[in-house]
């Protein structure tokens, strides 16, 4: 991202570490975890079409990873962390709401509530954009504080949903929704 330090970013990634993004390669990407358990799973075009959109709103909100110094989509395409990304489905019973897990690469990993609030902030206030609704975040369950980072996502949300304007998409124009 122009304009910010990236301490942490990987030197030694060539482009021939990620797949492209119009490219679904399923051993790359997480499992879908329990969130998205009894869910529609996105997967090959449906999959990379929102992925690509995702990249866009993420690359302008800033939503990145301080240790790779990347968007924060392109985790999907890094072959060395085949387990960690997002995965998403659309909710059961409600065709506007997409469910979006995210499997950090470690159980540890410091960003997870950070990069899931960021990214829900992200979708959800450019919901003009993409053909939901809303989206739903959470983070994987082998995060050893998933727990109280979802619980922080479903309050949130819940914020989001009791607003009785949608979010504005355009962050400048005034202060950030409460969400």
């Amino acid at each position: 991202m122009p304009g910010f330090p990236r301490p942490f970013a990987s030197e030694d990634a060539s482009d021939e570490t990620f797949d492209d993004y119009d490219e679904f390669v399923p051993r790359h990407l997480p499992e879908p975890g329990p969130f998205l358990e009894g869910t529609d799973v996105l997967t090959g075009d449906d999959h990379v079409d929102f992925h690509r959109l995702t990249r866009e709103i993420f690359e302008e909100r800033g939503v990145y990873d301080a240790t790779f110094g990347y968007n924060l989509a392109r985790l999907n395409l890094d072959s060395r962390h085949p387990d960690a990304g997002f995965r998403y489905a659309v909710a059961p019973g409600e065709r506007n709401v997409l469910l979006a897990e995210f499997t950090p690469t470690t159980k540890f990993c410091p960003q997870s509530d950070s990069l899931t609030v960021g990214a829900l902030r992200a979708w959800n206030g450019l919901s003009d954009r993409h053909d939901y609704d809303r989206v739903s975040v959470a983070v994987a369950p082998m995060h050893q504080q998933s727990t109280e980072i979802n619980g922080k996502l479903r309050d949130l949300e819940r914020r989001l949903r009791d607003q009785s304007d949608p979010p504005d998409s355009n962050a400048d124009d005034g202060p950030s929704p409460p969400f």
